[in-house]
């Protein structure tokens, strides 16, 4: 069940990972209208301003349609096979679901409480409705995607490959999925109609709770985002609140974004005006704590190893600290010294709780880019001194990290990049080291005799950087016999294996070319990084042929 879980939140990484470009297409037109940034060049009705204009309205579309983003995106990573045409289906069948709502609502609406006769053309909020593709429909935001698009994948997965008698041929694959999604959305949208507006309600009074929990729940929040990366399940902690309605309607990136301007242009403090954005500040540590805990690696990493440690640290901490993505900078002490990333999770939530008791806000869930273009520019000119003492409380845990983990390591002699015994399995592998290892044969030496055997046999047909792994780590994870689940999220492949006797040890991992494995026995989690989308579709192409 766990496996499961996890398994379909590291699914919503697909349609979240679109975010980041969107947030920073709205944020680049937002600052370029800003007229007390840019002066009479960014003036309503300039050639400068109609242009951005323009931009922005594209910019906006990945928010506008965030429902559509989480039904489209989920069976690229949940289908088993043919996700292609599960996205089709996905799609046709949610568009479906609610034009049953929306037929529904519009006869029986009073007998449900709705008032489906409201005009949305002026705003929908407080109505419970929503234009979904052109669609009035009952506002079920990305939760109603989300379990929309479960069904469907459900369907697809047990019935797309069923053999229909000949003559019913053309109702077989897709239009049999459709057709069963036809049938079943009916039943479907008649539950929503009855519950939803109870839903609703409690949602409301939910979005009063988490605000007014204040400090603490700023702090429990951002403890729990970060403490449960290991098991993939911080994706059910923020996603509620980043793009759900936790504390407001649509979740707090949309919101954020939307009301940017309104926030910039007023000079009452952005706390009072959006309290809830308290709960997307779990980035800061993304920005401010790579460097502390980078510079205690590298001042405790042995005189011979710190050359070594530094070129590993750089590009995994830029990646961290530019775009968000930490899980290559912290699963290289995460395995090493756990109690070193629990004071991580510790130090992340103090350092947010510490933000927003000092009235820093904002939709801060990524990395420097996204604060500088969503947050710091547009906020500069009337919240300088948020921004400011944001910057002033961040260097300071940069600091409390160094001197925290250098503590630590020293204290209790933890194993971190630098201060491995030679030749043990703590190393965390350069390119380098793969590519030396694979010239002297080394590669998988110290692993199962069969699979590296296999990997041995299999690394002789990598083409590319992507199919290099792809076909190491198929090798090392017992062949294609052996797989029986594949997934992924921002930076690791998910597989889930059949007999966990015949994986390879972390080590061969590293000579591969991984960052890190977690190992659960069935489930396995391959930490590959940024190029973990191309590695998964090498990985299942070999598995497919092979099966």
């Amino acid at each position: 069940m766990m496996e499961k879980i996890q398994r379909f939140g590291s699914a919503m990484l697909a349609p979240v990972l679109i975010f980041a470009f969107a947030g920073l297409a709205v944020g680049i037109a937002i600052i370029c209208k800003n007229e007390q940034l840019l002066g009479s060049i960014a003036a309503e009705g300039t050639g400068w301003y109609n242009f951005w204009s323009v931009w922005e309205s594209g910019a906006w579309t990945v928010f506008n349609q965030m429902e559509l983003l989480f039904v489209l995106g989920l069976p690229i990573a949940l289908a088993k096979t043919a996700q292609a045409r599960a996205v089709l289906e996905a799609g046709m069948i949610y568009l479906t679901f609610n034009y049953f709502v929306a037929s529904i609502l519009s006869i029986w609406g009073d007998t449900f409480g709705v008032d489906y006769s409201v005009d949305l053309s002026e705003g929908a909020a407080g109505t419970g409705l929503k234009m979904i593709a052109g669609i009035k429909t009952l506002d079920t935001g990305i939760f109603g995607a989300i379990i929309i698009s479960a069904i469907v994948v459900w369907l697809h997965n047990r019935y797309f490959n069923t053999k229909l008698p000949d003559f019913l041929g053309i109702f077989q694959g897709t239009q049999f999925v459709y057709g069963l999604g036809f049938f079943l959305m009916m039943p479907v949208a008649l539950a929503f109609v009855a519950i939803w507006p109870t839903i609703q309600t409690g949602i409301g009074s939910l979005q009063g709770f988490f605000i007014s929990s204040g400090v603490f729940g700023v702090w429990l929040y951002t403890f729990l985002e970060r403490i449960l990366i290991p098991t993939g399940l911080h994706h059910f902690i923020y996603t509620p609140f980043v793009f759900g309605p936790a504390v407001v309607p649509d979740g707090i990136t949309k919101y954020w974004v939307a009301n940017l301007e309104t926030f910039a242009a007023s000079t009452t403090p952005v706390k009072e005006l959006f309290p809830g954005g308290g709960f997307a500040l779990h980035g800061n540590s993304k920005v401010f704590a790579p460097l502390g805990i980078a510079a205690a690696f590298y001042t405790t990493a042995r005189p011979e190893k710190r050359k070594e440690t530094l070129a590993l640290l750089i590009p995994v901490c830029l990646t961290a600290i530019l775009i968000g993505i930490t899980e290559p900078l912290e699963f290289t002490f995460l395995f090493l010294a756990p109690p070193l990333f629990a004071v991580h999770a510790v130090l992340a939530a103090t350092m947010a709780a510490t933000m927003y008791g000092f009235g820093v806000v904002g939709n801060m869930g990524g990395g420097l880019i996204d604060f500088l273009f969503q947050n710091w520019i547009p906020m500069w000119p009337n919240h300088s001194g948020m921004v400011l003492t944001q910057i002033g409380i961040g260097l300071c845990f940069t600091l409390i990290y160094f001197v925290v983990f250098r503590f630590l390591i020293l204290k209790f002699d933890f194993k971190t990049p630098g201060r491995e015994v030679d030749g043990g399995e703590t190393k965390l592998y350069t390119k380098a080291d793969y590519k030396e290892a694979k010239k002297n044969g080394t590669l998988g030496a110290e692993g199962s005799a069969a699979a590296g055997a296999t990997a041995g046999a299999a690394t002789a047909v990598a083409s590319d950087p992507y199919t290099q792994r792809a076909t190491d780590f198929l090798a090392l994870l017992g062949g294609p016999a052996n797989i029986t689940d594949v997934n992924n999220c921002a930076t690791r492949l998910r597989v889930s294996v059949d007999d966990p006797s015949l994986v390879a040890t972390e080590a061969d991992f590293k000579s591969s070319g991984a960052l890190g494995l977690v190992n659960k026995g069935k489930a396995l989690q391959v930490i590959v990084g940024m190029d973990v989308p191309q590695v998964r579709d090498k990985f299942e192409e070999m598995v497919n042929a092979g099966k």
